[in-house]
């Protein structure tokens, strides 16, 4: 399967983009981290996919990073939820803002989602909130994960580094709850 894509980006039209990889263009349908990062026609990117294989299809599905995807595989595990509406989930709210919505069991979120009605929103919630409890983003963490991202992220630092440090920090349970009191303790775990 293809896993990662490094390509230069030769078109654009939401949702989906087209990367050139040596020759052979690649058509990604692209979550909206995606689509908001790649928007230089000329430039090379990097994503990782997801590949669809059905008997009538070859689909790519792109997201920034390997946390994104996982989280893209399990929203498709779960009956009901197709690819094409796994990937709007992701054009709605990111990664954090999806986890938030399961942890919380905020059904409305999902239902803004073009398709995806209330059963499978409930369904969603009900089948992965015990697959998100154990990750960063817990159900009794009460920050904003994309609020704290943003922000470390504006200030030169790669998602890596910021996941990495929250990992580390919320593994010693220090994580405080304002996003500002966040951000300095990051900071200063970076900073060592």
């Amino acid at each position: 399967m293809i896993a990662l894509l490094k390509g230069i980006l030769v078109y654009r039209s939401d949702p989906y983009i087209v990367l050139d990889v040596h020759g052979v263009g690649y058509k990604v349908y692209a979550s909206g981290e995606v689509l908001a990062n790649l928007t230089e026609i000329g430039k090379e990117y990097s994503i990782n996919t997801y590949t669809l294989v059905r008997e009538d299809a070859l689909e790519l599905f792109g997201f920034m990073s390997p946390e994104d995807l996982t989280l893209f595989e399990q929203l498709i595990g779960v009956s009901g939820v197709g690819p094409k509406t796994a990937i709007t989930i992701f054009s709605v709210g990111r990664r954090g803002d999806i986890l938030n919505a399961i942890a919380s069991g905020n059904v409305a979120f999902f239902q803004s989602v073009p398709r995806l009605g209330t059963k499978n929103s409930q369904k969603i919630i009900i089948e992965l909130k015990g697959k998100i409890e154990n990750t960063a983003l817990g159900s009794n963490s009460s920050y904003s994960r994309s609020e704290l991202m943003s922000a470390l992220t504006s200030l030169g630092f790669s998602q890596r580094e910021v996941q990495d440090a929250v990992a580390s920090i919320q593994k010693d349970g220090k994580m405080p709850e304002n996003t500002t009191e966040q951000v300095k303790l990051v900071l200063k775990h970076l900073g060592k």
